[in-house]
């Protein structure tokens, strides 16, 4: 027994060193030494190129991967949101293609380098990650044992890629069809494309006759911007910005003769004061109360712009909110109060602009002053003769405005006697203007002011003072037959039309169309009593007609009733800023239908 035993411990112990022996010949394929280790201290094979593992990578973590797979069953009991959500987050900050994972079992010595999140994957993890490695999204670099500075140096310089697809054929064999396009090539129809692409939106954006001026402009900037007064401030700004950068909307005309109107047969040509415009459509004070944006009004499409109103001395009008939005008549509520910052600060920002024109023509201001054209322009305000003396050089028209609905007191001055003597002293201003063409004079009057008694004051005023014209409306503090039947206010929209101040909005025009024919006719039959012996008529009366056009047929309309220039303002707040180029598109229809 004893002897027995004993050779059975011989040949146990034999079988024990042939197992150790064969699994080691197994395992190496080098010729590396296998070292000796201490007692107690685990032994570590060094991989190499040639040893080609039985298991996956991940998967010979040990320790890890269990701590791996004990995550994912906690994961599993989690949201679905939140599983989805952890399995992104693991999945940018690895190094998820499975190039890379490839290349890190053929070169283990960079093994420091592996990513945390991807070694402690679990095989529930790798399944939903191998749908995300499909993709040829770049590589991200947050690795481990790597510093801030070392995760952003990879973007800094160029970073060797290794292709997990299928080796190509020499170029020498390759065949024609195999050839890629040279990166040139791509790179100039890139460019092309992008050149175009901005030209094209360029043209665009910046043409007045683009829908999005009328349909998405507009209300994005109600979005933006709930406080009308507020809309109002970034329209100006962004003008302001973008003219001098030639990216402001503009009107491009389709038909030559709107440049050179007095050289053309322009259907919408009139001749005001001596002058050839190309169009009678116009823009009301208030769109622009400083003067700050003239020119870019003007390249909208307008043959007259009105800015103002302004005062002799600077003053901050009414306290806010003053402008509230009535959108469901299209329809604005103003109380202003004629904020204006003086004067002085008009008349300097007129000047710059003089000079402005000037330099483009080679000459300079005191030339253009005295030449026999007419600088182009207009100014309007609350004027006194020292304000007109100060805008008059600068202004081819001087606006005396007695119609504000929110200053107390103004609209008293529309008797005859007390405008006579105001009207006399501006256009006497006017008249000693330094300047060859002297300035035009118009006054305001208001729409509320539409008894016979009071017209025929303000026509016996004009007449009397030698005022040039008259601008036919205002806001209204009138609040009855505004809302059409069928048409229905919010709460918000309700408190608004109630609101102290002067409306403005579509439906102002048919009081403005009728007021424009009685002006017309008391204006024409005072000059037949104030005629002279020999049947010298005076000058007829220039009428400009506002309030309430929206559109080309209600542009002729009050054209047809007397007056020289339709103007607008609230129709360009609904409209937007291709509303003058809509309106003359349509006046040119309508008088084509009537010639044919």
């Amino acid at each position: 027994m004893a002897v027995c035993s004993a050779c059975r411990t011989v040949l146990r112990r034999h079988i024990d060193i042939l197992q150790k022996l064969r699994q080691r010949r197994a395992h190496s394929t080098n010729n590396t030494p296998t070292t000796a280790t201490k007692a107690g201290q685990q032994q570590h094979q060094i991989p190499t190129p040639n040893n080609v593992p039985t298991l996956n990578f991940w998967q010979r973590l040990g320790p890890l991967t269990r701590a791996a797979q004990a995550y994912a069953r906690a994961q599993r009991k989690r949201p679905y949101v939140t599983q989805v959500c952890t399995s992104l987050v693991i999945y940018l900050c690895s190094d998820r293609k499975k190039s890379s994972l490839r290349a890190l079992q053929k070169f283990p010595n960079f093994v420091h380098h592996l990513p945390i999140p991807a070694a402690s994957r679990s095989r529930a993890i790798e399944r939903w990650l191998a749908r995300l490695s499909s993709s040829r999204w770049p590589d991200t670099y947050l690795r481990a044992q790597r510093s801030l500075a070392a995760t952003f140096q990879p973007f800094a310089r160029a970073q060797p890629r290794l292709n997990s697809h299928a080796p190509r054929r020499l170029a020498s064999t390759a065949s024609s069809s195999a050839k890629r396009t040279p990166s040139t090539a791509r790179n100039v129809f890139l460019t092309t494309l992008l050149a175009t692409t901005a030209t094209v939106t360029y043209y665009y954006a910046t043409d007045t006759r683009a829908s999005i001026h009328q349909w998405l402009v507009p209300r994005l900037i109600r979005v933006l911007f709930p406080d009308a007064e507020d809309a109002h401030h970034a329209g100006t700004a962004a003008l302001k910005t973008l003219y001098p950068l030639g990216l402001h909307p503009r009107e491009r005309p389709p038909f030559p003769e709107d440049a050179h109107p007095a050289t053309g047969t322009n259907p919408l040509a009139v001749t005001v004061f001596g002058t050839t415009l190309a169009n009678p459509i116009g823009i009301s004070a208030g769109l622009d109360k400083d003067a700050e944006i003239a020119d870019p009004l003007f390249a909208l499409g307008a043959g007259v712009v009105e800015v103002g109103g302004c005062t002799p001395l600077p003053q901050a009008g009414n306290p806010r909110p003053r402008v509230f939005r009535v959108p469901a008549v299209d329809g604005l509520v103003n109380r202003y109060g004629l904020n204006s910052r003086g004067a002085d600060a008009m008349a300097a920002r007129l000047r710059e602009r003089l000079r402005k024109f000037a330099r483009g023509l080679g000459l300079s201001e005191r030339e253009v002053l005295e030449a026999g054209e007419e600088e182009g322009g207009c100014a309007d305000g609350e004027s006194v003769a020292g304000e007109a003396a100060r805008l008059a050089p600068y202004a081819d028209v001087l606006v005396v405005n007695v119609s504000s609905p929110n200053t107390p007191g103004l609209r008293d001055l529309q008797a005859a006697e007390p405008l006579a003597r105001l009207l006399g002293a501006v256009v006497d201003e006017a008249k000693r203007a330094k300047r060859k063409v002297k300035p035009r004079v118009m006054v305001k009057v208001s729409p509320d002011e539409d008894d016979d008694t009071q017209m025929d004051g303000v026509v016996q005023a004009v007449w009397m003072s030698g005022v040039d014209g008259v601008i036919v409306g205002n806001t209204t503090k009138r609040r009855t037959g505004l809302v059409k039947e069928g048409i229905k206010l919010t709460g918000r929209e309700q408190k608004a039309l109630v609101e102290d101040g002067g409306f403005s909005g579509p439906a102002m025009f048919d009081r403005t169309l009728s007021l424009v024919g009685r002006y017309r006719k008391m204006l024409d039959s005072y000059s037949l009593k104030t005629s002279g012996v020999n049947d010298v008529f005076p000058t007829p009366k220039v009428i400009f007609a506002t309030g309430g056009i929206t559109n080309g047929d209600q542009a002729l309309q009050v054209l047809n009733a007397g007056a020289s220039v339709a103007m607008v303002y609230t129709g360009m707040v609904y409209g937007g800023s291709g509303t003058i180029t809509r309106i003359k598109k349509e006046m040119r229809e309508k008088l084509a239908l009537k010639e044919a």
